[in-house]
């Protein structure tokens, strides 16, 4: 039986043309990585409260994944960065693109306060290192649609996918977004490296590594 893995990346938001993740995740669109069995499959989620959710949920009962990665974008960061938790909490600092801009709401009525990722996050990030790719764990994805999917992501598979793995991975703007402003990005093709990566280390380590990835704050 085939092995899947599913990848999904946001339309652009807050005024932007492009968004790297859903650019990095179509460059990944049926690519098969034949030496792990693995085929991977993209899916673009809207950045809509609630509806980014729905759609996700349609692509996981659709395509059976065994590994679900959700990619957004996280500009100012320099870094790919896996997320270690998400947290059951909408607090949109700008609308949506539906308008929608909740405060304070859960993510899901009397969900857990927050689930940990199931990726191994820590090898992803000692591998994307040893390929020469910046690269760091992450303990907070924000509390705009990123960390509402991610969350909506492990409710999911909590409550519906026992054995799927799955998290969400932030990655840092593309050059020609910021060609006007002094802010960092990364370059496509490192970015579509460090997932195909992240995709490797999901599908075929057993366990994460236990090495440091905390911050002092």
């Amino acid at each position: 039986m085939e092995r899947r893995v599913l990848l999904t990346g946001f339309d652009p938001f807050g005024g932007e043309r492009i968004n790297p993740a859903l650019e990095a995740v179509r460059k990944l669109e049926g690519r098969i990585l034949e030496d792990i069995g693995v085929r991977v499959v993209a899916q673009e989620l809207p950045t809509v409260f609630g509806k980014s959710i729905e759609v996700l949920a349609q692509a996981i009962e659709r395509e059976q994944p065994e590994v679900v990665i959700c990619v957004g974008q996280a500009g100012g960061r320099t870094h790919i960065t896996p997320e270690r938790v998400a947290i059951n909490v909408n607090d949109a600092r700008i609308p949506d693109n539906e308008g929608q801009q909740p405060v304070d709401e859960p993510v899901v009525e009397g969900g857990p306060a927050a689930y940990f990722s199931t990726l191994p996050i820590k090898a992803i990030v000692q591998a994307m290192r040893d390929a020469g790719i910046p690269a760091m764990v992450s303990n907070t994805a924000g509390t705009f649609v990123c960390n509402h999917v991610f969350y909506g992501l492990m409710h999911l598979l909590h409550t519906r996918s026992a054995g799927v793995r799955g998290g969400f991975i932030h990655i840092p703007y593309l050059p020609e977004q910021v060609a006007d402003r002094p802010e960092p990005s990364m370059a496509l093709e490192t970015i579509v490296r460090g997932i195909e990566i992240a995709i490797r280390v999901s599908a075929t380590a057993d366990a994460d590594v236990r090495v440091t990835g905390g911050t002092e704050c």
